[in-house]
């Protein structure tokens, strides 16, 4: 069989060579690629490994992408026997070798992805799904630029007495609050350190991440990433966001929580994503052309998604804990509508000026797959600018009280199944990864319907 030699990913060992000679403390390195479930895996290698990885990749089992959110095999991802669980090569990303803040002694980090042994792309890698309508939009003369948002909870390491979750002590003090706090300046004061670790760990990383607020939950907070012109790069902020954040706050002696609904009586936390389209020049091509009147693309682009948000609502809440999100008046969309300046829609056109005009995508949790997501919508966006979907009336006042102009599935089991027999899907993802991301979600159904809970044991073990 014939051996790739060079990267297809395009990166080079110049790049490790340049980078190696700027940092001679670093004695290892994380090399990481995600899931379908978009969790981090890979290896840590010593530092006089980086060189052999640039010059030849390295063998990974074709398997890692067919783990379930327990890193067990699905065999019906067809990735594990049906292949014989072969290796593959999985190759650095060009320009994501970073060095890690406050790691001692020193390392760094590269995201990877995985390629056949010929340099084909593995259709079941999360990053070529994306890839993959990246490209489809540039060969249409179209470059999505893009953003997400990441919300998340602070919460203690300890449980309380009722076996539920609860807030993080502030770091800088030990202070405790039950209350809401949202936008409380106050509040964001009692974990500063913690913040000012995270924004030094992102500017070693190169991310631009910029404001942080206290949102609408006990413990729960906001921080958003700077609007990028390569959607892939939107894509990878946010998965070493989430990472540093997560470590961030183990150091702290908290957890990072990226549960969709971890607590029942308050918000959880979303992933809200946002995207415009430019053209080879750099405009906005969702700017108005005349004024007071909306501009077509825009709009198509609301019809694609609209039309398909019921095939992709698996995508956009792909866990049992993320159904639970999505309830009235809670800052988590339950229909498909669209509205200017109003959160109370699935599809939100924020207020500002022409050239900034954008679509916020709001369904989808923080514990969504961010790459899959982009990829998802990309191609809805396509979609209705194919086929010139009109998206409808504008919701101007409570979208909650709208129902759904289209099907959507109203359970993850629903979603499943939509997602499962859905050509759009499909077709957005690449039929490899569609049929990897739907096996791991059947199997983690399974999991969940046969897992008793505590509700079982307190509404029936004497009752019933």
């Amino acid at each position: 069989m014939s051996t790739q030699s060079h990267s297809p990913s395009g990166s080079t060992v110049a790049e490790a060579e340049a980078f190696l000679a700027a940092h001679p403390d670093i004695e290892a390195f994380d090399i990481v690629l995600h899931d379908s479930n978009g969790i981090g895996r890979g290896k840590i290698i010593r530092r006089h490994e980086l060189i052999s990885i640039y010059n030849g990749g390295r063998h990974m089992p074709i398997s890692i992408l067919g783990l379930d959110i327990c890193g067990e095999d699905v065999d019906e991802t067809g990735l594990i026997w049906e292949q014989g669980d072969q290796d593959l090569r999985a190759w650095p990303i060009p320009g994501t070798l970073v060095p890690l803040h406050g790691t001692t002694p020193p390392r760094g980090e590269v995201l990877m992805s995985l390629y056949a042994l010929d340099g084909t792309p593995m259709s079941s890698d999360p990053r070529h799904a994306l890839m993959r309508q990246a490209q489809a939009m540039a060969a249409e003369g179209l470059y999505p630029a893009a953003a997400f948002e990441l919300e998340f909870f602070l919460l203690a390491n300890d449980r309380d007495a009722d076996g539920k979750v609860r807030p993080a002590a502030a770091v800088l003090d030990g202070r405790r609050s039950d209350k809401t706090e949202v936008y409380s300046v106050d509040h964001l004061h009692g974990m500063e350190p913690l913040f000012s670790e995270i924004y030094a760990a992102t500017a070693k990383a190169g991310i631009k991440a910029e404001t942080v607020i206290s949102e609408y939950a006990p413990g729960q907070y906001e921080m958003t990433l700077h609007y990028r012109t390569d959607v892939m790069q939107a894509a990878d902020d946010l998965v070493r966001l989430k990472r540093i954040v997560r470590l961030t706050a183990r150091r702290f002696g908290v957890t990072a929580c990226f549960m969709s609904k971890p607590v029942e009586d308050y918000a959880g936390s979303g992933m809200h994503f946002h995207v415009s389209l430019l053209d080879g020049q750099g405009n906005n091509l969702f700017s108005e052309t005349r004024e007071g009147e909306w501009n077509q693309t825009l709009l198509h682009a609301l019809g694609g998604m609209r039309d398909t948000m019921g095939d992709a609502m698996l995508v956009f809440a792909p866990h049992a804990n993320s159904w639970r999100r999505f309830a009235n008046e809670s800052y988590a969309p339950i229909s498909d509508n669209w509205g200017v300046n109003n959160r109370s829609v699935a599809l939100r056109v924020p207020a500002g000026p022409v050239s900034a005009r954008r679509i916020e995508h709001r369904p989808s949790g923080v514990d969504a797959n961010p790459y899959l997501v982009a990829a998802t919508i990309l191609a809805a966006i396509r979609h209705g600018l194919k086929n010139k979907i009109d998206p409808g009336p504008e919701t101007t006042g409570n979208g909650y009280e709208e129902g759904a102009t289209n099907a959507l599935p109203r359970d993850w089991r629903s979603a499943i199944e939509a997602a499962r027999g859905s050509a759009f899907l499909k077709d957005a993802l690449g039929e490899g990864m569609h049929r990897t991301f739907t096996a791991v979600k059947c199997a983690e159904y399974a999991r969940v319907s046969r897992t008793i809970p505590d509700v079982d044991y307190q509404l029936y073990l004497h009752t019933v």
